[in-house]
């Protein structure tokens, strides 16, 4: 755990007209292009940033290697920590993502169709550079089984696995699978909700609370933030150890400097 609250940029790439690009949606749809991820990544890196994280949306063989690629310019001009993630499901893969540059690599669909995979990688490359991505959505028709919470409304729901890009429904309660992935030997979590996904209403705090008090592990809490207490909240009230952010500072509507100053004028340590 870091003695530091971590602010985290996300960048979302997919192959736009034959060249890499960083793009933003809402609810993982509607995406809109944002600019070069290298780019970008060397601006937040001038900005403050803790680290970086890179997602290929679109999980593609073309778009894996061209991640490579991305990994390889972007260890180039920056240097700190940075993961990517997306299509990565052999060890041979992650394996050509660390050799070129990444520090860590996100697994998330293909740790739900073979979780063994998350124990060979954390064995192969060491637990501090396995991060499991999560993605979540808030599911009211209770099952057997799983644990429910009551929502702000005062609803209740339990936090449902989704894979490939939020367009398949796991049947997995997100809370028991991130304490499984802790034991298969994940470094790190970053569960994102799917339901405030680029809303800009802020992070799904129940869902950030509830997999912070399941596990040991850093979590990120991603999706939905578009103020710096937005980001805040994430700490206080989620108990996340860093918070991740796209849209606000792709628009540049908050550069990652302005949420630090923010976090410490409220008592949140963070790294200058």
């Amino acid at each position: 755990m870091s003695d530091y609250a971590k602010i985290v940029p996300c960048l979302d790439v997919k192959v736009v007209d034959g060249a890499p690009s960083v793009v933003k949606g809402v609810k993982f749809v509607d995406l809109k292009r944002q600019g070069d991820p290298v780019e970008l990544a060397r601006r937040y890196r001038e900005q403050g940033a803790d680290e970086l994280v890179f997602l290929d949306i679109t999980a593609s063989h073309e778009g894996r290697k061209t991640m490579v690629d991305v990994a390889r310019r972007v260890a180039d001009v920056v240097d700190i920590p940075f993961t990517v993630g997306g299509g990565i499901a052999t060890l041979d893969g992650a394996k050509r993502i660390l050799d070129a540059g990444a520090d860590k690599v996100g697994i998330n669909t293909a740790a739900v169709k073979n979780p063994d995979f998350v124990k060979q990688a954390a064995g192969a490359f060491g637990p501090e550079r396995i991060v499991v991505a999560v993605d979540a959505r808030r599911n009211s028709k209770i099952v057997p089984g799983v644990n429910v919470y009551q929502m702000e409304d005062g609803s209740k729901a339990w936090f449902e696995v989704v894979i490939y890009g939020g367009r398949t429904p796991a049947g997995i309660d997100a809370i028991d699978w991130c304490r499984r992935m802790e034991r298969l030997g994940a470094g790190e979590l970053l569960p994102t909700s799917m339901d405030r996904d680029g809303t800009n209403m802020g992070y799904d705090l129940p869902l950030t609370r509830a997999i912070c008090d399941a596990v040991s592990i850093p979590v990120t809490a991603s999706g939905g933030a578009s103020t710096p207490q937005h980001i805040l909240e994430g700490f206080t009230v989620g108990r996340a150890d860093a918070a991740l952010a796209a849209g606000m500072f792709h628009r540049g509507e908050y550069t990652v400097g302005e949420v630090k100053d923010y976090l410490a004028s409220r008592g949140i340590n963070v790294r200058r």
